[in-house]
């Protein structure tokens, strides 16, 4: 485990001439051997790649997006996606070097993407989905804050710019965290909205 200190993190948004850089600490997060040392790995679940530079590229051209990147003696060590929705953000593609995953790194990046949503976004939520069987990690957005609202959405069989599975049963979970007061409501309504479409699904 990086013992590196989270008050040394410095934080900055991506630019074209990181693309490469993130692709490669993308792909070592969460496939292959490389993976495994940390505890993110979704080597078991799929195989192939998690992003391209193609991916990567289309996001960083985007206005209401940014990707960013989390750094210590200029050694890129996480990064994470971020896009402005109507009134939410959305966090994704979040990444950590797998031997420096269990220090804290991954809390402070999650909180500065969090910050950012709410103080230069505005926004009152942060979403992101969650491949549902992944229960470790769904329980470490948990312990921050998140809530499963038992909203789902399939897995891109065939698209293998997402991977290749290794399983039939993989879909996404919708989770949701209120970022100021006055969103917790709306997070309860989006939450009571899924369960209640999911009891209508089964009759």
């Amino acid at each position: 485990m990086d013992t590196t200190p989270t008050h040394t993190l410095q934080f900055r948004s991506a630019t074209h001439a990181d693309i490469d850089s993130i692709v490669a600490l993308v792909q070592s997060a969460y496939r292959g051997e490389a993976s495994k040392q940390g505890w993110t790995t979704e080597a078991d679940l799929l195989d192939g790649q998690r992003t391209d530079a193609a991916g990567v590229a289309e996001l960083l051209g985007r206005d209401d997006a940014r990707i960013l990147l989390v750094e210590a003696d200029r050694v890129l060590l996480a990064c994470a996606q971020l896009e402005r929705q109507v009134d939410a953000g959305y966090f994704g593609m979040f990444s950590v070097r797998p031997g420096s995953q269990g220090g804290g790194i991954g809390r402070a990046t999650l909180a500065e993407a969090e910050r950012i949503a709410r103080d230069e976004w505005g926004c009152a939520m942060m979403r992101m989905t969650v491949i549902s069987v992944r229960d470790e990690l769904i329980a470490w957005y948990e312990r921050r804050g998140y809530g499963r609202t038992g909203e789902y959405s399939p897995f891109p069989y065939g698209d293998e710019r997402f991977g290749i599975p290794l399983r039939d049963d993989l879909r996404f979970e919708l989770l949701t965290k209120p970022l100021r007061v006055d969103a917790t409501s709306r997070s309860e309504e989006v939450a009571t909205r899924s369960a209640r479409d999911m009891r209508g699904t089964t009759r």
